[in-house]
């Protein structure tokens, strides 16, 4: 039976065909239920970043801090660089030198550069020279985090970071006046800038690269020929590009200043004009003197050598017997010929010398020079047993490590070598490349490292 209403309604047309499907979502349901999940990894993530560099600061900065109270009242009086005298004659009489009104190239600037602002505007304190290199010790850090994050994950970045700044030697010798605490940071900020540039094929990064390099020789002329090696590196990784020329050029302007204020003031061009220091390690006695534990200070002058020195000099002024005007030009060119003679007339000396720079250079034990810093146990022991197992995970980090970072350190800590040879070795030139080898050994740590611990 159908209804009169519903039999009189003229049928209805039959659909035909498909029927019209609605659009799909702009944002699929999977991907906006993720959306939450995601944000909150982004989220984690970020706090484990925070973690790793909060970490590292507090591995830089309270072992430091601890040994700068204890220390306090020898900061300034024990293991000083003659960089304090440079930088408190600027501060009170406007003259970089030893003496008012004498202009020197003694020393390397860096470090005497580094500490003037801080004499200025804080005064000579153990305070203020102690929290300023606590600072850099703990940029530094930083940057050897960053070169890990970079070239194997963070947490291989953070174990990097926290050995490397744990180092005993410098957490003793970071708050002393010495000027190894701005190499180490110049050598990291290098390191860095050489592999983006590399990664990147990037002048920019090339020239900032070239910047440090600079930074370096003024920090220790040791390093001449650094921004060379760097800019080869960059040849092996990038071939002929015009980054490794950019990055040699950087680092000659960034030179080029002071070299040209030395040829004004004191008449010739030169990076230091204390070619004494050459010659005290390359002439007769220093074997002897090194092989029984004494330093290079420790060598006599010979007959007849340029009287006074610059630090001769200051002494003679601070005893009120009237300043001298020394030839520094002069008597670098004397000691230079000096120590050339004595390669050239002793070689075989010479090939002895090396042999023991090499091992002193790379002795797990602390060994002797001029501006040492170290306490008791910490000396004797806590040192040769860190860098003992530093060297055996850094050897085996040659093997596990991207081939970018090994070829570059290697690099490095041979040209540390090479310098060893020709200069003399010890601790404190080696130590600020030693995080080199701690990113090395943080490849091993990533290999045993279960992956779902890794970050990218």
């Amino acid at each position: 039976m159908v209804s009169a209403r519903h039999r009189d309604r003229p049928p209805g047309r039959a659909r035909v065909g498909t029927s019209r499907s609605r659009s799909p979502a702009l944002v699929p349901a999977d991907a906006r239920a993720l959306g939450p999940r995601a944000r909150r990894g982004a989220h984690a993530s970020h706090g484990v970043r925070r973690l790793h560099l909060w970490l590292i600061a507090f591995a830089a900065i309270a072992p430091r801090l601890v040994v700068l109270l204890h220390e306090r009242a020898a900061i300034l009086t024990s293991f000083t660089d003659k960089s304090d005298d440079f930088a408190l004659t600027f501060v009170h009489h406007g003259t970089f030198g030893l003496v008012p009104g004498e202009p020197s190239a003694y020393t390397q600037p860096l470090y005497g550069f580094f500490l003037v602002p801080i004499y200025w505007i804080f005064g000579r304190e153990w305070w203020s020279v102690g929290f300023a290199q606590i600072l850099v010790a703990t940029a530094t850090a930083f940057l050897v985090y960053a070169i890990g994050a970079r070239v194997l994950s963070r947490a291989a970045g953070t174990f990097a970071a926290v050995v490397a700044t744990l180092n005993p030697y410098l957490v003793w010798h970071d708050v002393h006046l010495n000027r190894e605490v701005l190499d180490q940071l110049v050598a990291a900020a290098l390191v860095l800038c050489v592999l983006v540039a590399a990664d990147r094929r990037s002048v920019p990064w090339a020239i900032a690269a070239g910047i440090y390099g600079g930074l370096a020789i003024l920090g220790n002329v040791r390093l001449a020929l650094v921004p060379v090696v760097v800019a080869l590196y960059l040849v092996f990784r990038t071939g002929w590009t015009w980054a490794p020329l950019a990055l040699v050029a950087a680092s000659a302007l960034t030179v080029a200043p002071w070299v040209v204020r030395n040829r004004v003031e004191l008449g010739c061009f030169a990076l230091t004009t204390d070619g004494r220091a050459l010659w005290k390690a390359n002439n007769l006695q220093t074997y002897g003197l090194l092989s029984h534990g004494k330093w290079i200070d420790d060598v006599r002058d010979p007959p007849g050598h340029p009287f006074p020195n610059p630090e001769e000099a200051r002494v003679i002024y601070q005893r009120g017997d009237g300043k001298y005007h020394v030839d520094e030009c002069a008597n670098e060119s004397y000691y230079q010929h000096r120590a050339w003679l004595f390669v050239r007339e002793h070689p075989g000396a010479k090939a002895k010398l090396a042999g023991l720079a090499v091992r002193m250079e790379w002795d797990p034990r602390t060994t002797a020079s001029a501006t040492d810093s170290g306490h008791g146990a910490i000396r004797r022991w806590a040192q040769p047993v860190y860098t003992s197992l530093l060297y055996a995970l850094g050897l085996l980090g040659v093997l596990f490590a991207p081939r970018r970072l090994s070829v570059l350190a290697l690099a490095l800590l041979a040209y540390q070598t090479f310098a060893a040879v020709v200069f003399v070795g010890a601790t404190r030139y080696r130590i600020p490349t030693d995080f080199l080898i701690a990113l090395l050994a943080a490849a091993v740590f990533e290999r045993v490292l279960p992956r779902r611990l890794r970050a990218p």
